[in-house]
């Protein structure tokens, strides 16, 4: 092939002749984005040779994950591997990695590790600054992200799917304010800080008492991370006060320990209970009415809209809004609605 011609598709691609010279000869290394602009080049060239498909092996997708043993994680773990099995191994293979919440820099680093090996990340991951670096590097590749759950709103990620956290938090408030009219305190419990989900569940909560609600007061979020007794110790200290407690939100996965803390105090059934997920537990206590309400932020459409959005995007190059088109829709449950 002459050089000069070799030039010309590197020049009506954008890119360098060293990269055409790599998808031409199928040596790998090279973006699905990038591919593409490459053999439509050589094509609108007219280059006198055979070219390779655009992609004749299946996508290969990385989904990363939580380890915690929450439900909604195990039932995210689950739909995401049911989803890309009715999508076909001839058309992607996915690999799904689950990392420990507390170790942003093991994320990081198996984040540019998959820039190398992967087509499309999916990522639940922290707000830190190495996992942002990590993103921005997977971005500087060429590798479609996309974040689910918890939003990182300053990576240079594809887009976010995932339900508004500040709304479903706007949306306990108002179920609290609406439950109560007596005067008291309202406790929030919160998952772990480092999330902005969990941030913006307490922050849509917050305003949304202080507005509707001001005869109830709040007091700072109780938050035990990952240490279920931590949880435990707040609770207990904030119980035993000579206080009123009319009312418990909880952004996080520590039910088991907020209603066992009820029934100590013999607070079940009086005191109002907000939480989110629909799960075992949560079931028998709405049951019981331990529980009010929970919000749940239905796990399978977080898989099916996530994986929908990565192959648009690597096989039509699509580029979707970064909210709208991965919202994701959580609905209020309560002892009356679920099956």
């Amino acid at each position: 092939m002459k050089k000069l011609t070799l030039d010309r598709v590197a020049k009506m691609a954008g890119v360098g002749v060293a990269t055409v010279d790599r998808v031409l000869n199928e040596r790998g290394g090279v973006s699905p984005e990038t591919t593409r602009k490459v053999l439509r080049a050589a094509r609108e060239a007219g280059l006198n040779r055979t070219l390779p498909e655009e992609r004749r092996n299946p996508w290969q997708i990385e989904v990363i994950l939580s380890s915690n043993d929450t439900y909604f994680f195990r039932k995210l773990a689950v739909d995401f591997g049911e989803v890309a099995n009715a999508l076909g191994y001839r058309r992607l293979t996915l690999h799904r990695t689950l990392m420990a919440e507390s170790q942003p820099q093991k994320l990081a680093r198996h984040l540019v590790d998959c820039s190398t090996k992967r087509h499309g990340i999916i990522v639940f991951g922290q707000n830190h600054p190495e996992v942002y670096e990590a993103l921005a590097h997977c971005a500087a590749r060429g590798i479609p992200v996309i974040t689910v759950v918890n939003d990182l709103p300053d990576a240079p990620r594809l887009c976010h799917v995932g339900i508004n956290q500040l709304q479903a938090g706007r949306t306990a408030g108002l179920l609290m304010s609406k439950m109560l009219g007596r005067e008291g305190e309202v406790l929030m419990v919160s998952g772990r800080v480092d999330y902005s989900a969990h941030r913006h569940r307490i922050a849509g909560f917050r305003s949304v008492l202080a507005q509707r609600a001001p005869h109830l007061s709040l007091s700072e979020a109780l938050a035990g991370e990952d240490s279920p007794e931590t949880l435990r110790r707040l609770l207990e200290q904030n119980l035993t006060r000579n206080r009123h407690i009319v009312g418990i939100y909880n952004t996080g996965d520590v039910n088991k320990e907020v209603s066992e803390a009820l029934a100590r105090h013999q607070l079940q059934g009086k005191c109002v209970y907000i939480t989110h997920e629909l799960y075992d537990l949560t079931q028998r206590l709405l049951e019981k009415d331990v529980l009010s309400f929970t919000l749940d932020q239905n796990a399978r459409q977080h898989a099916q809209r996530a994986m929908s959005l990565m192959l648009r995007a690597l096989e039509e190059a699509y580029r979707p809004d970064v909210y709208t088109d991965g919202k994701v829709n959580f609905t209020i449950m309560t002892a009356e609605n679920f099956d």
